[in-house]
C-alpha cells in the first residue's frame, strides 16, 4: 500500500523498515519489563534481544536466498540490492538463526534457558504482529487472488518493483491475518507467562500455536520463494511449521510429565 513513508531526493524511508524497528523496540520493552518477574536480569534480556534481532535479520534474508538459490545464482547482484535490503526475508530463517544465537548467549551468561524462552515468547509475538503490518505496507508476503470482500488491491508500482506484488488484482490480505493472530497470541502468551505451571510452558505454547497457524495460512500465500517439499505437497515453510508444532507439543509433554521422587530411608 505505502512502501515508502516519504521520499526526499535520493533518501527514502521504507514503511516496512520503520514498522519492523518499532516492533523490535516494542517487543524488547515488554521483555525487559517482564524480566524481573521471571528472576532474569533486565540488561541481559535486552542485550540478548538485540543480538537475536540482528541474527534474525541475517537468517531471514539468508533463507530467502536459499529458497530461490537458482535465481540468485543467476542474479548475484540482487543479493546486495536495495530490494534485498527492504525485503523481509523468510520468517523461519530468522527464527532458526535467532535460536542458535540465543543458545550461545544464554550459555555464556548462564541464563536459565527455558525461563528465558518463556520470557521472550510474548515479545516475539508482539514484534511479529507489528512487523507484519510493515509487510502489508510494503506489499511483500502477499496472498493469492480472491473474490472475497476482504480482499485488497495493491496499486503502488513500487510494491511490484520490490516484492513482485500483483497490481490491480484483489488478493488475500495474509499479512493482516497474521498480524491479528500474533497480537491475540501475544495477549494469551502474556497471560500465560503470569500463570504458567512449569518452565517452558509459554515457549511451548508459542511454538505450537504459531506452527499450526502458519501451516494453514500458507495455503493463502501467493508470493514465491518459500521452497517446496515432497513433490510440492507442502512448502518448506509448512514443513518447518510441522516441526514447530512437534517441538511445542514435546516440550509440554516432557515438562508436564511427573518428575520421579526420591524415596528416603525413613520412607522405606
Amino acid at each position: 500500500m505505502f512502501p515508502q513513508l516519504f521520499h526526499i531526493g535520493s533518501f527514502a524511508l521504507p514503511t516496512y523498515g520503520l514498522l519492523v524497528a518499532i516492533g523490535v523496540l516494542t517487543g524488547l520493552t515488554v521483555i525487559a519489563k517482564m524480566a524481573p518477574s521471571q528472576k532474569i536480569n533486565a540488561d541481559d534480556a535486552w542485550n540478548l534481544g538485540v543480538l537475536v534481532v540482528l541474527a534474525a535479520i541475517v537468517g531471514a534474508k539468508l533463507l530467502l536466498i536459499i529458497d530461490d538459490l537458482s535465481w540468485y545464482a543467476a542474479h548475484p547482484s540482487e543479493i546486495f540490492s536495495l530490494s534485498m535490503l527492504q525485503a523481509g526475508g523468510v520468517f523461519y530463517g530468522g527464527v532458526i538463526a535467532a535460536l542458535v544465537t540465543a543458545a550461545f548467549y544464554m550459555r555464556k551468561h548462564k541464563m536459565p534457558a527455558l525461563r528465558t524462552c518463556d520470557l521472550f515468547a510474548p515479545g516475539l509475538a508482539l514484534g511479529h504482529s507489528i512487523g507484519r503490518i510493515g509487510c502489508f505496507a510494503a506489499g511483500c508476503c502477499f496472498g493469492r487472488p480472491t473474490s472475497h470482500w476482504w480482499g485488497v488491491v495493491f496499486t503502488n508500482p513500487l510494491a511490484n518493483q520490490i516484492s513482485d506484488t500483483p497490481l490491480g488484482v484483489r488478493i488475500e490480505p495474509t499479512q493482516l491475518f497474521e498480524s491479528a493472530f500474533e497480537f491475540v497470541n501475544f495477549l494469551f502468551l502474556l497471560w500465560l507467562l503470569r500463570h504458567k505451571k512449569f518452565e517452558g510452558q509459554v515457549m511451548g505454547a508459542y511454538l505450537f500455536l504459531y506452527g499450526v497457524w502458519r501451516f494453514f495460512i500458507e495455503f493463502l500465500r501467493g508470493d514465491p520463494g518459500r521452497g517446496s517439499m515432497f513433490g510440492g505437497a507442502i512448502t518448506g515453510t509448512q514443513f518447518i511449521s510441522i516441526l514447530m508444532v512437534l517441538a511445542g507439543g514435546i516440550l509440554w509433554w516432557m515438562r508436564r510429565a511427573p518428575q520421579p521422587q526420591l524415596v528416603t530411608a525413613a520412607q522405606r
